[in-house]
Parts: structure tokens; C-alpha cells; sequence
């Protein structure tokens, strides 16, 4: 079984509409008996929360369905997936405080964009409101990441 957690500040905006698209996408491919997805929050301010309602209708709009409460990322994570997809570099940095210098390895959603420029963030649209954009740019990234994953890890 393949893990892939998906983390971004609060676990209501970004990780959760990430973890809804991986997890259509795995569906779709029918690997779900090989591929499990989460999603987190690098800070405690939504846990147990519902994703963000701008989340909701737009993975609604596009046919996703998701049952998510938000949770805090923590360090027996790296223990528990294989991959750690952090949304933006403030969150990658929050994640490797928490993992410590010996910690699992941190990547950036968007670097998994083919021919993309590495280091680039996922807006948050807390702040912006552009859900459908960053829905595009996440759709693109899990479609390549869930390639890269069934060619070098099944």
C-alpha cells in the first residue's frame, strides 16, 4: 500500500480539495487497493473541522465527494506515508521543524507539474478566494503524481 498525505496551513482549503482529487483520481484508475490518501494541517486552528465551503462546491462541481475533518500534522506521520506533499515552502518548512533533521523528505505539490517550475506554491484561496484556479493547478500535479507513483511504486 502506497500512502500520500497532502498538508497545507489549516487543512480546510488546499490539502483536503487535494486529498478529494488524488482520491477520485486513484478511484477512477481503480487503485484504491494500493493507494491510500490523507490530508493535514501544519497549524491546530481547524481541527476537526469541515474543508471550506469554496473547497466543497468546487470538488462538488467537478463531481468529487469528500468526507474530511481537519487534523493536525504531526511527526508519526513520516512513519506512516510514504509520501509528504506539502502545499507551499512556509508549510514545508513548518513540516520539516516538526520531523526534525533526520526527517522523511518534504516536496512540493507543484514540482510534480510536468515541465513547472520547481518551488512554486498552491495559492491558498482562504485569502484569495481562486478556488477554481487552485483546483486546476492541484488536478494537474495529483494526475502527475499519481503517475509518477504507479510507475516507480507499483
Amino acid at each position: 500500500m502506497v500512502r500520500v498525505l497532502f498538508v497545507c496551513l489549516g487543512n480546510i482549503c488546499r490539502s483536503p480539495m487535494a486529498e478529494g482529487i488524488m482520491r477520485h483520481l486513484v478511484e477512477q484508475r481503480k487503485l484504491s487497493h494500493a493507494i491510500e490518501v490523507d490530508s493535514a494541517g501544519t497549524s491546530h486552528y481547524h481541527i476537526g473541522d469541515d474543508p471550506h465551503h469554496g473547497t466543497m462546491r468546487i470538488l462538488r462541481h467537478n463531481g468529487i465527494s469528500l468526507s474530511h475533518r481537519g487534523r493536525q500534522f504531526g511527526k508519526i506521520d513520516q512513519q506512516n506515508f510514504d509520501y509528504l506533499i506539502a502545499m507551499d515552502t512556509q508549510n514545508r518548512h513548518d513540516m520539516q521543524a516538526v520531523l526534525g533533521s533526520n526527517g522523511a523528505e518534504v516536496r512540493l505539490m507543484l514540482d510534480y507539474i510536468p515541465n513547472g517550475v520547481k518551488g512554486r506554491d498552491v495559492p491558498d484561496p482562504w485569502y484569495t478566494g481562486n478556488f477554481e484556479e487552485v483546483y486546476a493547478m492541484l488536478h494537474t500535479a495529483c494526475n502527475a503524481l499519481l503517475d509518477e507513483i504507479v510507475a516507480t511504486k507499483l
